[in-house]
C-alpha cells in the first residue's frame, strides 16, 4: 500500500508516495524538475534555474527522458521511454529518512553512450538501495546526443561556447539542486557521492576535471567509466558539420538547428550514430564533451593530474568482459573482416598499431591460456574503452588527498550460453539490489548470488557514508596505493595486487 508524502523545497512543495522495501518504509518522489526548460531559446544553452511554483506539485510518476531514438534491438525487459525536450531536466529521490537528517546522499548518472537512457529505467530504481542502506538515492536525467553535445560556437558565436558541454552542466545544475534541497529529504548536503555506469561514469570522470563541480560532491564511484571521453574543439566542429549535413543544412544555415523539430534532429543523430558505428569495431561514441571550452579548458585527466578535486574519494572499477556485447551483439555481415583484422583495427584505434602479436602474448599471460580471435577482440575493446582509462585515472590520482579504491567484477552471466561473461552493465542490478527485476533477468537468469549484491550495495553505501567501502562477507577492501590493490568482485571476493598486470604494462608501454 502506497501512502502520500509531502516535502517543501526551495522552489515549492511536492507530493510523492511511501511504500515498503527491504522491510523498511521508503518515500519516493519522481520527476522533480531541477532546472527550467531547455527547449526553445534554451536549446544548446546551459541550464537555467527552475521557476518556483505554487500549490503542491504531483511527483508520483516518472518525468520524461531526454529526447532519444529507441534502442534497436531494445534490451530484454526494457520498457519504451517517453521523452520531452522541454521537460527532461528532472530527477527522482528515494529516502528512508524523510523528516530525519544527516543521511549520506548517492546521486546516480545513467549510462547509454551519451545518446540514450533515463533515470526512470527499472534497473535504476533506488528504493531497495535506499531502504537497505539508509542512504538518500537520487537519479538524474540530462540532455543527450546532439542536444547535449553539439559544438556550435564556431558556427553560431560565443553565446554557444558551452553547447557541447550542456549535458555535463545539466548534471552540475542537478548537484546544485541537491545542495539546496536534499536536506528536506533527510540527506546531508555535505556528504554527496556521485556514481554512474558507462557514459554515466564517464560523466563522473569528467566532473572530476571540471572546476564548476568543485565542492558539489565529496566522493565519486565510477563503474566502467573514464576521464578520457572528450574531443578537441576541432574534432567536435567536424562532427557538428557532419551533423548539419545529415539535417540537410550547410554552415550558412547552421542557425536552423535552433528551431528544427526535435524529431528531425533525432533522425540526423541516428544517421550519424550508424555512420560512426561502421567506423569502429569497438563502441561508437559520436557525442562527447569538448575540451578547450570555458567549462572544460583542459582534458579532465590532466586537470585531475594537476590536483583538481584531489580531496574527493574515488571508488572505480570495470567488469572483466566489458567488450563482450560489442563482439556478440554486432549484426553479422558477409563483409565483416575476420577477428584478426578487427583486433588490429581496435588496437590501432587506441594507439597500439602493429602490436597484435605482443598483445596476444600479454593476454595469454594474464588469462593463463592462449586466446582465440574472439577473446582477443573482446579484451582489446575492454582495455581500450574501459579498463586502461580506469587504470590511468588511478595513476593520475596517486598521492591525492582523497582515498582511492579499485575493483574488478568477474561474476559471469549465464546469458547466451555464458558467452557474455562478466559483461558491461552486469554490475548495475547488484548495486541497486535489483537482481530479480525484469530488466536484470536476461543477464542474471535467477542465478546471481544475493550475497554478492548485498556486499556490493552495502559497500557502495558505506563508501558514501564514510569513504571506506565495507560490506557483509568482505574481510577487507584496502586502498589502491602503490601496489595497485584491487578487490575481485565474485561469489568469493578476494584482493589481488595489480590484476591483469601484463595487459596494463602492454598499454603503459
Amino acid at each position: 500500500m502506497s501512502l502520500s508524502s509531502t516535502v517543501n523545497l526551495a522552489e515549492g512543495s511536492i507530493r510523492g508516495t511511501s511504500f515498503a522495501a527491504e522491510a523498511r518504509e521508503v518515500s519516493r518522489f519522481l520527476g522533480i524538475p531541477y532546472a527550467g526548460s531547455p527547449a526553445g531559446s534554451g536549446r544548446f544553452r546551459p541550464p537555467v534555474p527552475v521557476p518556483p511554483w505554487t500549490g503542491v506539485r504531483d511527483c508520483t510518476l516518472p518525468g520524461p527522458a531526454a529526447p532519444q531514438n529507441p534502442e534497436v534491438p531494445a534490451p530484454p525487459g526494457r520498457k519504451p521511454r517517453t521523452w520531452s525536450e522541454s521537460g527532461c531536466l528532472n530527477l527522482n529521490v528515494w529516502t528512508p529518512a524523510a523528516g530525519g537528517s544527516g543521511s549520506p546522499v548517492m546521486v546516480w548518472i545513467h549510462g547509454g553512450a551519451y545518446v540514450s537512457g533515463a533515470n526512470s529505467d527499472g534497473m535504476y530504481d533506488g528504493g531497495n538501495l535506499a531502504a537497505a542502506t539508509g542512504t538518500v538515492v537520487v537519479t538524474v536525467n540530462y540532455r543527450l546526443g546532439a542536444l547535449g553535445f553539439l559544438h556550435l560556437e564556431e558556427l553560431l558565436g560565443p553565446e554557444y561556447a558551452e553547447s557541447s558541454n550542456v549535458a555535463l552542466l545539466d548534471v552540475v545544475e542537478a548537484l546544485r539542486w541537491v545542495q539546496r534541497n536534499i536536506g528536506a529529504f533527510g540527506g546531508d548536503s555535505g556528504n554527496v557521492t556521485v556514481f554512474g555506469e558507462s557514459a554515466g561514469a564517464a560523466a563522473v570522470g569528467t566532473l572530476l576535471g571540471m572546476r564548476a563541480a568543485q565542492g558539489l560532491f565529496r566522493r565519486a564511484i565510477m563503474q566502467s567509466g573514464t576521464a578520457e571521453r572528450f574531443r578537441t574543439a576541432d574534432c567536435s566542429s567536424r562532427i557538428s558539420r557532419e551533423f548539419l549535413s545529415q539535417c540537410g543544412l550547410d554552415a550558412a544555415q547552421a542557425a536552423d538547428v535552433l528551431t528544427l523539430p526535435v524529431e528531425r534532429l533525432l533522425e540526423a543523430q541516428e544517421k550519424l550514430v550508424q555512420r560512426c558505428g561502421a567506423d569502429t569495431f569497438a563502441v561508437a561514441l559520436p557525442f562527447q564533451p569538448t575540451v578547450g571550452t570555458p567549462s572544460l579548458p583542459v582534458p579532465p585527466l590532466d586537470a585531475v593530474r594537476n590536483g583538481l578535486n584531489s580531496g574527493v574519494d574515488l571508488l572505480i572499477g570495470t567488469n572483466l568482459n566489458e567488450g563482450s556485447f560489442a563482439v556478440e551483439m554486432r549484426p553479422k555481415s558477409p563483409a565483416q573482416p575476420p577477428h584478426a583484422e578487427r583486433v588490429a583495427a581496435v588496437l590501432a584505434e587506441f594507439g597500439a598499431s602493429g602490436r597484435e602479436a605482443e598483445y596476444t602474448q600479454a593476454l595469454a599471460a594474464a588469462a593463463g591460456a592462449g586466446p582465440g580471435g574472439k577473446q582477443l577482440l573482446e579484451a582489446a575493446i575492454s582495455d581500450g574503452v574501459y579498463r586502461q582509462p580506469s587504470n590511468r585515472l588511478l595513476d593520475a590520482r596517486q598521492g591525492s588527498a582523497g582515498k582511492n579504491f579499485a575493483y574488478l567484477f568477474t561474476w559471469r552471466s549465464p546469458a547466451m550460453g555464458g558467452r557474455l561473461g562478466a559483461c558491461h552493465a552486469l554490475d548495475i542490478p547488484f548495486v541497486f539490489r535489483r537482481l530479480v527485476s525484469p530488466e536484470a533477468e536476461f543477464l542474471t537468469r535467477g542465478t546471481a548470488p544475493q550475497g554478492l549484491s548485498d556486499m556490493m550495495s552495502t559497500s557502495w553505501a558505506a563508501f558514501a557514508r564514510t569513504g571506506m567501502p565495507a560490506g557483509p562477507g568482505l574481510q577487507e577492501w584496502p586502498e589502491y596505493g602503490q601496489s595497485r590493490r584491487t578487490l575481485i568482485l565474485d561469489e568469493e571476493p578476494r584482493v589481488e595486487d595489480d590484476p591483469r598486470t601484463e595487459l596494463r604494462q602492454f598499454w603503459a608501454g
